[in-house]
C-alpha cells in the first residue's frame, strides 16, 4: 500500500504534515510493503499510484477526484509523517468521502 502525505519540505518520516493537500509544496509517499519513504514536488503526484491520502484538508473537487479514482482520504492535520502513519495503522484517523464531507470543516 502506498500512502501520500503532503509536506512542507522534502525530508523523511520526521517531516511535519502540511495542512492542505493542494497548497503543499511537497508530498511524501510511504510504501508499506517496502517500508520506504520518498519525497516529491507536489506537481509530480500524477502517476505515483497511491492508495491513500492523509492530510489536513483539501478542496471538494480534489476529494471527489481522489474518491472516484479509488483513493481513500483520511484527515490528520498535525504531527510528523511517521506519527500520522502510526495513527492510520491504529485506525485512529477519520476517513473522508464525498458523501460525508459536507459536514466536515476540513474540506473547503
Amino acid at each position: 500500500m502506498r500512502i501520500c502525505i503532503p509536506t512542507e519540505i522534502p525530508k523523511d518520516k520526521n517531516t511535519v504534515v502540511y495542512g492542505h493537500l493542494e497548497r503543499a509544496p511537497f508530498f511524501t509517499i510511504y510504501d508499506s510493503e517496502k517500508h520506504t519513504f520518498t519525497s516529491h514536488p507536489m506537481g509530480a503526484l500524477d502517476g505515483k499510484n497511491v492508495d491513500i491520502v492523509i492530510c489536513g484538508g483539501m478542496s471538494a473537487d480534489a476529494l471527489q477526484k481522489l474518491n472516484e479514482a479509488g483513493v481513500r482520504v483520511y484527515i490528520a492535520s498535525s504531527g510528523t509523517v511517521e506519527e500520522v502513519i502510526k495513527k492510520y495503522k491504529q485506525d485512529k484517523l477519520e476517513e473522508i468521502t464525498v458523501e460525508n464531507s459536507r459536514n466536515n470543516l476540513h474540506c473547503c
